[in-house]
């Protein structure tokens, strides 16, 4: 758990300010589940330029509580969370100084938002809070108000969180919350899961991740994994402290996100994961007589297939759609063995590829076409789905061919060139399972929104 907060001060000599304002919200890692938004009598004044940055000054403050009215609501409010907050050393300092007056040491393990952004968004102008939401696109309400800050940096820890694929975040709020090192019953950790499309990550006690799955229901497949009996699901069983889980409302992102930390994270019951996870591919070979055709094959390594499938009866079932929606022909395509005419040109579906009374140019053309429709190689495009809410979707970026990673945008923000979208993109590793399930959900999800854009243009 953790607890967001703001605090705008008097200013004036080092450890003399006084709080003018405070916000703290309590955030699982998903939503804001408590708040608690004052202003303060900091019984001094205020330094000028604070009132023309914050515009509050001493009236508004002179019936306003002091601080230590408000101290143990303060202390309850951060009881066992990490304590969060836009360069966390100036505001922890200002709380710990407060206390300190009270004769009360007030301490609580925190995290910085500004060194977290940029271990996880390098090369950003500034790490400002108004320039860095600025140029994510995050919203922010009053700037220079406790309450609208705080929100902001709530939204950027949001997405810091999404960011972080190695799960460092995560896994240190566990070792540090005593609510975490968990209660026995398996029941306790399945009453706190959603019933949403997401990742969901399986802690020991000391928030090392031992399984890390992805599901359209995360609450239904968990309960499946405790209820199960099958050996490696009692394994875990006995094992288990606590599930975390990450909102993707993308299916396309969940399985992304799934292989990706599989990968990093190496957990102990996923190992069957780490393979490969498809078996045939797509080839093309020209004949003798000139015509483009297409192969099933196992994967060998040693040519790169126009796309991938997770079996050979996938891979079956694709070939009988795309045969029928390009007309082409069955013989060409593999589907149906014959010295002569295949089926379908009996029956019009066809043009006569196979016994050559299409003129190859043609069918050749039509072939190219969902080659090109169907292969990575030097494309470039972004692909829209769904979001974590209804403002908001996900982005998946693919460049010259290469997956380079995904974000989410609130629909309120334009996209307009490749520089904004890599800002809030999380860097992904691009290899051949990325790419099969980025070709294997596009064919899947035909309706998918799916922007092409010039390499050499920032506009999308």
């Amino acid at each position: 758990m953790y607890t967001i907060l703001d605090i705008e001060t008097t200013g004036g000599k080092y450890n003399e300010e006084g709080i003018t304002e405070i916000a703290i919200y309590k955030y699982n890692g998903h939503e804001i589940v408590d708040q608690f938004i004052s202003l303060i009598n900091p019984e001094r004044d205020i330094q000028p330029f604070v009132v023309n940055l914050t515009g509050i000054n001493n009236s508004m403050l002179r019936n306003a509580p002091k601080f230590y009215e408000i101290a143990k609501r303060i202390i309850e409010i951060t009881e066992e969370t990490i304590l969060v907050a836009h360069n966390a050393k100036f505001d922890y300092r200002i709380l710990r100084t407060e206390f300190k007056r009270l004769g009360y040491d007030f301490s609580r393990k925190t995290l910085c938002t500004v060194e977290l952004a940029k271990d996880l968004i390098p090369d950003q102008n500034s790490y400002s809070l108004g320039k860095l939401t600025r140029s994510l696109g995050i919203p922010v309400g009053e700037r220079h108000r406790a309450s609208g800050d705080a929100l902001a940096t709530v939204k950027l820890f949001k997405m810091l969180l999404a960011k972080d694929v190695n799960k460092k975040i995560v896994q240190e709020s566990i070792r540090l919350e005593p609510k975490y090192q968990m209660e026995p019953r398996l029941l306790d950790i399945l009453d706190e899961l959603p019933s949403i499309t997401g990742v969901y990550y399986m802690h020991k006690a000391d928030g090392e991740i031992i399984y890390i799955g992805k599901s359209k229901n995360i609450r239904t497949r968990v309960n499946q994994h405790f209820t199960s009996d099958n050996p490696k699901s009692k394994r875990i069983q006995l094992q288990v402290a606590a599930v975390t889980y990450e909102e993707t409302g993308s299916e396309l992102v969940a399985l992304l996100k799934e292989s990706e930390e599989i990968k990093r994270n190496k957990p102990i019951y996923n190992r069957a994961l780490r393979r490969t996870i498809f078996t045939h591919g797509l080839y093309s070979f020209t004949d003798s007589q000139g015509y483009l055709n297409l192969k099933v094959a196992k994967i060998n390594g040693k040519v790169k297939p126009i796309t991938t499938f997770s079996n050979l009866q996938s891979a079956k079932s694709f070939m009988s759609k795309i045969t029928d929606e390009y007309n082409l022909c069955q013989k060409l395509t593999g589907m149906y063995s014959t010295r002569s005419n295949c089926f379908n040109y009996t029956i019009k579906q066809c043009f006569g590829a196979c016994i050559e009374k299409e003129d190859p140019t043609d069918y050749n053309s039509r072939t190219s076409q969902l080659i090109h429709k169907h292969r990575f190689e030097n494309q470039n495009m972004v692909i829209i789905d769904r979001g974590r809410s209804v403002d908001e979707r996900s982005a998946i970026l693919i460049e010259n061919g290469v997956f380079r990673g995904l974000g989410f945008y609130n629909l309120n923000y334009q996209i307009n060139n490749i520089e904004v979208l890599q800002s809030i993109i999380t860097p992904m590793q691009n290899n051949r399972d990325t790419q099969h399930i980025i070709q294997s959900y596009l064919r899947r999800n035909k309706k998918l929104k799916v922007l092409e854009f010039n390499a050499n243009s920032n506009n999308s």
